[in-house]
């Protein structure tokens, strides 16, 4: 494999870019390395059982509007209310989270599977059992997020 590495001071943040034919475990892996370099992991502070918890970004399996709430699952399906809109949580989560609904953003590593469902939507379940559907309106997206289109 060809690598290149340029450095220089007029660079804000890292950026890379790879030119692939198809996905492996190694570059899956070095990708994985890559983006935990990621700045913007920060906690997010969640509450539940009027307890305030800082939640790793890492540790979410998905995000989504339940009702007038707006809640996160973890890793271990436990439930936490969160104080922000989605659109602003789809900015503050890192490269990791993907938009799958107007409801629902979930984390990439954390999916266990995807399935073909009825009316064009696909079902998407996590590691944690957690189920939801990625609508058509976000299918397309969905899969150029994970190169699959």
């Amino acid at each position: 494999m060809k690598v290149e590495c340029k450095i220089s001071a007029d660079y804000k943040e890292p950026y890379a870019v790879l030119y692939i034919n198809k996905m492996t475990e190694t570059i899956a892996e070095i990708i994985s390395m890559l983006e935990k370099e990621n700045v913007n992991s920060l906690p997010l502070t969640a509450t539940k059982d009027k307890k305030l918890y800082f939640i790793k970004p890492e540790d979410i399996s998905l995000v989504r509007a339940e009702g007038r709430d707006i809640v996160c699952y973890d890793r271990h399906k436990n439930r936490y209310l969160l104080d922000k809109p989605l659109y602003e949580l789809e900015n503050i989560l890192d490269i990791n989270f993907v938009r799958i609904s107007k409801s629902a953003i979930v984390n990439i590593n954390q999916i266990n599977h995807v399935e073909a469902s009825f009316n064009g939507t696909m079902e998407l379940v996590m590691k944690n059992g957690i189920t939801d559907y990625i609508s058509r309106g976000f299918r397309k997206s969905f899969k150029e997020r994970l190169g699959l289109e």
